[in-house]
């Protein structure tokens, strides 16, 4: 009896398209300028009651998780900034810090509903740090770096070299197809798998987003050199000059003597006792020292 209960609960909404314990929201996608207020709403279903317990929650875009409203109340990292009302929950000041995504979780003591909405705090670009070598040599992998971490929405680039910008696939333009350079509008990389005397240059990179004006990096030149094989050969030979006259050197000094020799080894004299007449066990006289008073 309870299940067949359930199953024409079910049909009634689903035939009118009345759907129960719902919660929805006037705007999932919320914008605000830094430092001005923010309005995200939750309206939940009437079969919730009045009763219903609202919290909010928000996630930051490290997927940290913390309580924005509990039990009713602002905890204490939005206290004094963050209030609820029916349906809503009022910022009277955003940062930067609340970019995310925040949960309206709304229960009875059966059902339970949510619905999530995304802040996104509107922060100007500002001048990004770019990171340009200025002599690279022809054959090696190159990457040009830029980045702005102040802009909210998170900025796009844009590389300029020479003043002229560079288009993100060069093959689809006639005045680039010889370059070889890739571009990541996402994160602002410029990256050279091979670089050419071609990609000798002024570099330049923008940063760009809906919240304020473009900001663009000093642009650094960048030379791109041929390798030098002659220099890399006349090292090399001279090199190899140095070590023959070395060689022929100790050679001659070798051969005529002003090498040290090695030392040779002498018999060692032991001493041999005489008799008593000056002779030696062998019966030859010899002289012993004297002297007159």
């Amino acid at each position: 009896m309870f299940v067949s209960g359930l199953v024409s609960v079910f049909l009634f909404f689903h035939a009118t398209g009345v759907e129960a314990f719902i919660v929805t929201t006037k705007n999932a996608n919320v914008r605000a300028k830094e430092n001005e207020g923010a309005d995200l709403s939750c309206i939940p279903s009437a079969d919730f009651g009045a009763d219903a317990r609202v919290e909010w929650k928000f996630r930051d875009m490290t997927g940290s998780t913390t309580y924005v409203i509990f039990d009713g109340k602002p905890t204490s990292l939005y206290e004094g900034r963050a209030t609820k009302f029916d349906g809503v929950l009022r910022f009277s000041k955003v940062t930067r810090k609340d970019n995310g995504q925040y949960q309206c979780e709304v229960s009875n003591k059966q059902y339970v509903g949510d619905v999530k909405v995304n802040l996104t705090v509107l922060v100007p670009p500002s001048v990004p740090m770019c990171r340009i070598p200025t002599s690279v040599t022809t054959g090696n992998r190159v990457l040009l770096f830029c980045h702005d971490a102040e802009g909210s929405p998170s900025p796009t680039y844009k590389w300029y070299k020479d003043k002229t910008p560079l288009p993100e696939d060069p093959s689809q333009f006639p005045a680039f197809k010889n370059y070889t350079y890739k571009i990541n509008p996402l994160n602002g990389n410029l990256e050279f798998p091979s670089a050419l005397v071609i990609d000798t240059g002024d570099y330049s990179c923008e940063a760009m987003n809906d919240a304020g004006p473009v900001q663009r990096c000093q642009a650094v030149r960048m030379e791109v050199r041929n390798i030098n094989t002659g220099g890399i050969v006349a090292g090399v030979i001279v090199a190899l000059l140095a070590l023959a006259l070395l060689c022929f050197g100790l050679w001659y000094a070798h051969r005529k003597g002003y090498m040290p020799k090695k030392s040779e080894s002498k018999p060692s004299v032991g001493y041999q006792p005489t008799s008593e007449s000056g002779e030696d066990e062998d019966g030859e006289f010899r002289q012993k020292s004297s002297f007159v008073v």
